[in-house]
Order: C-alpha cells, then sequence, then structure tokens
C-alpha cells in the first residue's frame, strides 16, 4: 500500500451562492465519503480548508506575503488515503462528492514520497486512525 494525497480544487466562488441547506447536505454527504473510506482503511487523514490565508513566497532576501485569490481555483481540502496504484487512488477520488456539487471541482491525485533517495531520508507520516 502506498499514501496519496488528494488535492480537492474547485471554483474559487463555486459555493458562494448555495443556500445552507444545499451546504449541509454537502458535508453530510462527505462525511459519509469520508467514513466509507475510513470502513475500508483507505484513509489516512482529511480535511476541509479555510477561506482565509496567505501565499508566501521568497526573492533572494525578501519575503512577499499575497492574499489568496478566493475568486479563481483554490484549494478547497485534502485526502491522504492508502492505495495500491495510483489507477486505485484514481478511483477513490472518482468517489469525492465534489463531482456532485460543482462542475469546476478538480482532483490532483499524486504520490507521496516515503524518502529521499540521494540521501536516504524518511519523512514521518501518519498512521491510519
Amino acid at each position: 500500500m502506498n499514501d496519496y494525497m488528494l488535492r480537492i480544487l474547485n471554483g474559487g466562488v463555486a459555493k458562494n451562492d448555495w443556500p445552507k441547506e444545499k451546504h449541509l447536505e454537502f458535508v453530510k454527504i462527505c462525511e459519509v465519503y469520508i467514513k466509507d473510506l475510513q470502513s475500508r482503511g483507505q484513509l489516512v487523514a482529511a480535511q476541509p480548508l479555510a477561506r482565509q490565508g496567505v501565499v508566501l513566497s521568497r526573492a533572494g532576501e525578501r519575503w512577499s506575503e499575497e492574499a489568496l485569490d478566493l475568486d479563481t481555483e483554490v484549494q478547497v481540502g485534502y485526502y491522504l488515503v492508502r492505495a495500491e496504484s495510483v489507477a486505485a487512488a484514481v478511483e477513490i477520488a472518482k468517489g469525492n462528492p465534489e463531482f456532485e456539487y460543482s462542475a469546476a471541482a478538480r482532483v490532483e491525485v499524486r504520490p507521496l514520497k516515503a524518502e529521499e533517495a540521494i540521501s536516504g531520508y524518511s519523512y514521518p507520516t501518519l498512521k491510519p486512525a
């Protein structure tokens, strides 16, 4: 089993006009998705991201902070999952409720590196709940 990050992306304003009831329905469907992944031993961690923060960059010795551009595509959350292959992780991602609720949704599926080949350094990892 390998660990994969499912980086959940959506249009910045995709959910702004939702009534409270639709947002609650979406959150409840996400809870079902999470519980299903947990029951199959595929979920390591999952969290939505708050709609605030900054983008930090550096040029030489100068640091810069920019506000998030919440009108464009933004990362709205992530899942860390366990799967046998990228294809299996993609299948897990296809079940994400974002796709049912937003035409702008996208999920980036990427394997996590456990260690650096050049130095042998092993990264700390989360253990499944």
